[in-house]
């Protein structure tokens, strides 16, 4: 490993240990590594991935951390980038797997159903956050909204898929005044034709894995499904949880309680949250479970958003540069604010608020989100505790009364 490499690994490592808080906050941990301390990025090129990776589908953070990879060290730079981001978070996801079972009894389930609180209040943080940034004028709120009522209407991943492109044709209808920043260049070790090819195969995946999955099951269908949802997350983060949620929980997969569970422990690790899958491939059923279900769909589902920004980045340039692809972006983003939005309400809020109590415990998480440093494992430690309090204080409450009446 050559002296580039071995540097781009051991601070993607570092990153994947410490940066917690997700997408917009792994923005900040790049941007003071990359760009002011180690100075491998000027501004410019820095904002120009930084715009690519919000345009793209696919895990944001990640494909920003692959492409400075590319950009400081190759192939194997932007290979050992994703691997050191993502391993950390990878193994405490995996490790989550073996102790879901040791949490027996009341008090485990209470701090189980925190998780799922923990999901509601980084959901809906989530959507403010997001709206406040892409939703800006009437336009594209309406463009929001839109989405939102075809997915509480409508049911399935294509519904969700019809949503984004609704969104991307109504961009180019209705906003026609967005404009992208394409000026930044960058130095590439491959061109054009590599970059065309990269984009045939992951289109040529999304058709060939559903097709072998039909036949044969197993790892294939594990593939075929996170490999689908990588693929259409625009956004990334916490975008994720409703693709994730059609193709494990509808299916029977996995209960909604274990997604929720996984979901709300995503947000205490450092680095992406799409390690989720990680934990989610483990305790798939069968023959699509375990160590290889695991390893499988954390492949899956980071590979088509790396198929992708390493296409697209040799030929970024033309792209973005077209009006109507700036209008397609707007409308895109509008509509996974509708998206997010309509994944609040069901599955996140019908699956994990049961009582007004739980309400209190997440207004208690989303301020705490707001106002503070270490906001995200604050909000976890607080909606798992005040979780265990409510059940413990309530079961003395019953036997208190159960006891007055004897």
């Amino acid at each position: 490993m050559n002296a580039p490499a071995r540097e781009v690994l051991t601070t993607f490592l570092r990153l994947g240990l410490s940066s917690f808080g997700g997408p917009l906050a792994h923005t900040g941990y790049f941007h003071r590594e990359f760009v002011t301390r180690r100075r491998w990025l000027e501004e410019s090129t820095f904002a120009q991935l930084l715009a690519l990776s919000q345009f793209l589908p696919g895990p944001a953070s990640s494909q920003l951390g692959f492409s400075i990879g590319l950009l400081r060290a190759g192939w194997a730079g932007a290979l050992l980038a994703f691997v050191g981001f993502t391993l950390p978070s990878a193994l405490i996801m995996s490790t989550f797997v073996l102790l879901r079972p040791q949490l027996p009894g009341p008090l485990g389930a209470a701090a189980m159903h925190g998780l799922g609180l923990v999901a509601v209040a980084a959901v809906a943080y989530g959507v403010f956050a997001m709206a406040q940034r892409l939703c800006t004028d009437t336009r594209r709120s309406a463009i929001a909204l839109a989405a939102a009522i075809l997915i509480v209407l409508g049911h399935g991943t294509w519904m969700q898929i019809t949503a984004i492109l609704f969104g991307a044709l109504a961009g180019i209808v209705l906003c026609r005044d967005a404009h992208l920043d394409v000026a930044a260049r960058f130095q590439l070790r491959y061109g054009a034709r590599l970059g065309w090819s990269l984009l045939v195969a992951f289109a040529a995946l999304l058709v060939v894995l559903p097709a072998i999955a039909a036949g044969h099951g197993g790892l294939w269908a594990v593939a075929a499904a996170f490999y689908r949802a990588g693929a259409f997350v625009f956004g990334g983060g916490h975008v994720v949880l409703p693709l994730l949620e059609q193709s494990v929980v509808a299916p029977g997969w996995v209960s909604h309680e274990d997604f929720l569970a996984g979901y709300g422990a995503a947000q205490a690790v450092p680095g992406p949250m799409f390690t989720l899958a990680a934990y989610l491939g483990a305790i798939l059923p069968g023959d699509m479970g375990g160590s290889a279900g695991a390893l499988c769909a954390l492949i899956s589902i980071f590979l088509p958003g790396l198929l992708l920004v390493a296409g697209v980045l040799p030929v970024w340039r033309t792209l973005g540069a077209r009006p109507l692809a700036a209008g397609a972006i707007a409308g895109v983003n509008a509509a996974v604010v509708g998206l997010l939005a309509a994944a609040l309400y069901s599955p996140v809020g019908v699956s994990a608020i049961h009582a007004p109590v739980d309400v209190a415990i997440v207004i208690v998480a989303l301020w705490l989100l707001r106002t503070t440093a270490l906001s995200t494992l604050l909000a976890v430690g607080w909606c798992v505790a005040a979780s265990i309090a409510w059940v413990a204080w309530a079961g003395r409450l019953a036997a208190c009364i159960e006891a007055s009446q004897v």
